[in-house]
């Protein structure tokens, strides 16, 4: 690369004296490369600067010297030095390169699972971060803030540039336990730098749903009602204040955690699933349109395409980034698109048919409610078939864990009750001393 940028020549040496000019070359320190003899005489490789310290030594050698072909960038801008035009396009290329590279034009999210990339990039458009930013507009600890913020199931989050490349690599939190209560949602236990569990919020267990109490196991709190009571949704399970009392029984004051209880409740739940008797067959022919498209941002632009007047038919794409490099994307690509008509023919399904899709259906939602701990007890839901859908109907009678979080009210006690006594002597008397 060097040595085509300062540029270089092959010349050949003619004479009866070329063992005394390759002598010389080395004497004077002139490095010569690729030398081999052809025809009587000595084919090689040197330098421009290396060429032009050859005045001397040609003369006191006796030697002739031709130069053979020229390579190198000086040598290519002597040759094209009247095509103007092309070192305006050359140089033009070099800075639209240098003004995109000041840009983010890919941005790669990896590691996760339960969000899929068009919802985290809807995310980040909130937050002014897509396609086509500056680069000097990125900021990477703002990114990784904001999105262990709003998604709870991450628990680490990296941002980093690399190239016109905005790369995130989130990890979501596998391990995660059931929240107390039994309300399906996920927790964390907070802990400091240490490791110390930090300070809770003081929290009550209230029922998410009515139900009669089948089971209860309280571990932190007070229990507010027992097995065998029916309770409303809203209605107090388990209280987070805790009263402190004194040797007479009065309370002085309240401890105050989360609290934390296994519940279990039978409930009613009611199920209903509907059907369209009626289906959509589709028919493709064999009939098939590609045309070439360029897309440069957000704009498309066809190349070579032409209008269709199929009343049904679907597109498929295939696109592919222009890059330079691994990490270097451009805001171009370029894809086929391919239209695919088709025919469509209404069906009807059969009852037979209909009870097989409404019982998968139902059977899905019961493989579901199992996972999340729900026993069920009693099934009375049917199949009833209309005229234009069929419908699954009906009540499931469960044991489910119940319960759901919600903030404990603060109680203030006042001194007085604190203190447990009165301004009386203990004997009766006044207060004068003895």
């Amino acid at each position: 690369m060097i040595r085509y940028i300062k540029g270089y020549v092959q010349i050949r040496v003619i004479g009866y004296s070329a063992e005394r000019f390759l002598n010389a070359c080395s004497h004077r320190g002139i490095y010569i490369w690729g030398l081999r003899p052809s025809n009587g005489a000595y084919e090689m490789y040197m330098s421009v600067d290396g060429f032009r310290k050859l005045k001397p030594i040609i003369k006191k050698t006796g030697s002739r010297v031709v130069v053979a072909r020229r390579f190198g960038l000086p040598f290519f801008l002597h040759r094209y030095r009247k095509r103007k035009l092309f070192f305006i396009g050359a140089f033009s290329s070099v800075a639209l390169i240098y003004i995109l590279s000041l840009f983010i034009w890919d941005i790669d999210i990896e590691g996760n699972l339960s969000q899929t990339d068009e919802n985290i990039l809807e995310f980040l458009q909130t937050k002014e971060v897509e396609h086509g930013m500056k680069k000097s507009s990125v900021d990477c600890d703002r990114i990784v803030k904001d999105m262990r913020k709003e998604y709870d199931g991450i628990i680490w989050v990296s941002a980093s540039i690399q190239g016109s490349r905005l790369i995130i690599q989130v990890k979501e939190n596998e391990d995660s336990l059931p929240a107390a209560g039994g309300d399906g949602e996920l927790e964390q236990e907070d802990t400091d730098s240490a490791g110390r569990k930090e300070e809770e919020e003081p929290q009550d267990i209230v029922a998410d749903i009515d139900c009669t109490i089948t089971e209860m196991i309280t571990r932190k709190g007070t229990p507010a009602a027992k097995e065998g009571d029916a309770v409303k949704k809203g209605d107090l399970l388990v209280c987070g204040r805790v009263p402190v009392n004194n040797d007479a029984g009065e309370t002085t004051g309240y401890h105050y955690n989360k609290s934390d209880a296994d519940i279990k409740g039978k409930a009613v739940i009611p199920y209903e699933q509907e059907q369209d008797i009626t289906y959509i067959e589709k028919k493709l022919p064999e009939v098939k349109k590609q045309e070439m498209y360029i897309k440069i941002g957000r704009y498309r632009f066809g190349l070579g395409s032409k209008s269709h007047d199929y009343e049904h038919y679907e597109i498929m794409s295939q696109e592919k980034r222009w890059k330079i490099g691994e990490e270097f994307y451009l805001p171009v690509s370029t894809g086929i698109r391919t239209i695919q008509p088709y025919t469509r023919k209404k069906h009807k399904y059969s009852d037979k048919q209909l009870q097989t899709i409404l019982s998968g259906q139902f059977d899905k939602y019961c493989e579901d409610l199992e996972k999340k701990g729900v026993e069920i007890i009693e099934n009375d839901v049917k199949i009833y078939t209309g005229s234009e859908k069929a419908k699954a109907k009906g009540n499931l009678t469960v044991i489910m864990p119940i319960g759901t979080m919600a903030p404990t009210e603060v109680i203030d006690v006042p001194q007085q009750e604190e203190d447990g006594t009165t301004g009386d002597n203990i004997d009766g008397n006044d207060g004068d001393s003895h």
